[in-house]
């Protein structure tokens, strides 16, 4: 059955290209980089966890070296093409949409837990090979173009990776307890709109503290959204769930530890401000946490 080995043979590969690549041009730090995620998608279930450990020191040793470079950027490809260069980049998203429901729909090649992630790497290689046919593009020309973006990615490629495996490593250390325990005793006993206040107010702060909505939830879950939301008030999980995802998202807005949605931009668009993605951004966020709020409460009360 088709499930994640897909996906990170592919992904795997593709680094393993970048790291070749980077090993030619004499660029050390981002072949060691890439090699490593490479082995991570590759070998990672065979490295067992210390090895694993010793592979994100490594890689976080290496992003903050400061080592690690641009390649020379290509020069830009002459446009005879017109609109038709958008037929690629429609067929990931199309074969996405469509794979999964044909995956659900036909069970038995593919893990129904993994057709969504399967379908969206089917859709990349088939844009390839249409790139290959429509835009009559060279072998090397995707894997430098390629190249070119996750220089520019940099390190920030792999943030979302680790804060979200921070918060799986919060939720396990019982970090929510404690905040529960902490929430208990500030707002008022039976308080429903204290109780969904500090689920929302918490998952935008853990948010901005971890730069991921993925890796607050677990501890704003265990702390409010289960035990006083959930249990206490008798809410529906899956709008608690998908209410305070929402009210993660408005932290996710706000701070520079979300570098892929809000640092990486303004590094790509050359703006002046670093954080000027961010202070655009303000004006959204804050009345956009309030509205979750109050929809959560008159969703539960």
């Amino acid at each position: 059955m088709i499930g994640l080995d897909l996906v990170y043979g592919v992904a795997g590969a593709v680094f393993a290209i970048f790291a070749v690549s980077s090993v030619r041009d004499r660029r050390w730090a981002n072949a060691a980089f890439h090699g490593l995620i490479a082995l991570s998608f590759l070998a990672g279930n065979r490295l067992g966890d210390i090895a694993n450990g010793v592979l994100v020191l490594a890689l976080v040793g290496i992003a903050a070296s400061g080592r690690m470079r641009r390649a020379e950027p290509a020069p830009p490809a002459e446009d005879r093409y017109g609109a038709r260069v958008f037929a690629p980049a429609l067929v990931i998203p199309a074969t996405a949409v469509l794979g999964t429901l044909a995956f659900k729909a036909f069970p038995g090649w593919v893990d129904p837990k993994q057709a969504t992630l399967v379908a969206l790497t089917i859709g990349t290689l088939v844009a390839l090979g249409l790139c290959a046919w429509l835009l009559r593009a060279r072998l090397h020309e995707p894997i430098v173009a390629g190249r070119g973006l996750i220089d520019d990615i940099g390190w920030v490629a792999v943030m979302p990776q680790m804060l979200a495996s921070l918060g799986a490593v919060f939720a396990l250390a019982g970090v929510g307890e404690v905040v529960g325990r902490l929430i208990g005793a500030v707002i008022p006993a039976g308080s429903v709109f204290g109780a969904v206040a500090a689920y929302g107010i918490g998952m935008a702060v853990f948010t901005i503290v971890m730069g991921n909505a993925f890796a607050a939830f677990p501890v704003m879950a265990a702390a409010v959204g289960v035990p006083l939301l959930i249990r206490g008030a008798g809410g529906d999980p899956a709008i608690v769930a998908a209410v305070g995802m929402l009210a993660g998202f408005c932290g996710t807005l706000l701070t520079p530890m979300a570098a892929n949605f809000n640092l990486l931009p303004a590094a790509l668009l050359d703006l002046k401000d670093r954080y000027g993605v961010i202070r655009a951004q303000v004006p959204t966020a804050l009345p956009l946490l309030a509205f979750n709020i109050a929809l959560l409460y008159l969703m539960i009360a």
